[in-house]
């Protein structure tokens, strides 16, 4: 009980000390708390830093008071001590390079069917007016009672995980890039047209450019919700992969495993985030200037 005392009162005072360096930074920076207002990469990193302490101080704080057990809360000291046992009991770094080729392998399909399908049915009215209902229907579609159909057409293993995850992919990155195509202002075709332009010096000069400025964004906000159905597609004949790992140490009662596996999946998704934005740089510096 003493031991639960300490460790709360030494929480909050560390939780105190957070909160009055964010409102020192709030007064320093009346920029903070303006509607819309701009803040520096420093200041921007600071906070960052900040609300991850906060989180965590919090989470400590919740766990320490005894009002939620460990077996359903643990802390984050035994979160952290779950690592070694997942990665030497539990191959953790070969399950998350299942998951990631497994994701990967059904992105890449997925951009592959998408953009050329998403430009043919957005340039052109003949395509767009037989297609263009059904494009935006396949959104409603429910992925995971499709689940039996992609095992009987795909069989049960890498093949059906691979297009069940294309397809989760293309019922929303296809609408997508038909939307962008749409969204090209027609200033710049007639610009092209009267400059003598051909339809593939459209494509090239007008189409695809801005295209590509927008869309490689919209993968990236997809790429969040290509890690349900990665969980989905790996409990279909488990042979690994760290969804199927998450499901698995819940189901047994391992909760400090399974807030570990989370975890690593919060961070995985953290870097291809920034994976994508480099991408973007590199593709459209215009964009950055």
């Amino acid at each position: 009980m003493q031991g639960h005392l300490v460790s709360i009162v030494v929480t909050l005072l560390i939780f105190m000390f957070v909160t009055a360096a964010l409102m020192a930074a709030l007064t320093k920076y009346t920029g903070l708390l303006e509607i819309r207002g701009s803040i520096g990469k420093r200041t921007a990193l600071i906070l960052q830093v900040s609300g991850i302490l906060f989180l965590l101080l919090l989470w400590q704080a919740v766990c320490s008071t005894g009002w939620v057990t460990p077996y359903l809360l643990p802390p984050p000291l035994k979160v952290l001590q779950a690592y070694p046992v997942l990665h030497f009991k539990f191959a953790l770094v070969r399950n998350l390079g299942y998951s990631c080729y497994l994701n990967g392998m059904g992105y890449l399909e997925a951009i592959a069917v998408c953009l050329p399908l998403g430009f043919v049915i957005g340039m052109f009215p003949l395509f767009d007016g037989m297609f263009s209902k059904q494009v935006d229907a396949i959104r409603y579609l429910p992925l995971t009672a499709l689940t039996g159909l992609f095992m009987v057409w795909f069989g049960i293993d890498d093949m059906m995980k691979i297009q069940f995850l294309a397809a989760g992919i293309i019922v929303y990155l296809l609408p997508m890039v038909v939307m962008r195509v749409r969204e090209v202002p027609v200033i710049y075709q007639q610009t092209a047209f009267t400059l003598g332009a051909s339809k593939w010096g459209m494509f090239t000069t007008v189409f695809f450019p801005y295209v590509r400025s927008k869309v490689i964004l919209d993968i990236k906000v997809l790429v969040a919700i290509s890690w349900t159905y990665v969980t989905i597609a790996e409990m279909q004949h488990d042979v690994g992969g760290i969804g199927a790992m998450a499901v698995s140490t819940a189901k047994q009662g391992m909760v400090d495993k399974t807030f570990a596996i989370l975890t690593v999946i919060l961070l995985v998704g953290f870097i291809q985030d920034k994976l994508f934005i480099g991408l973007d740089w590199l593709v459209n510096p215009h964009k950055y200037e």
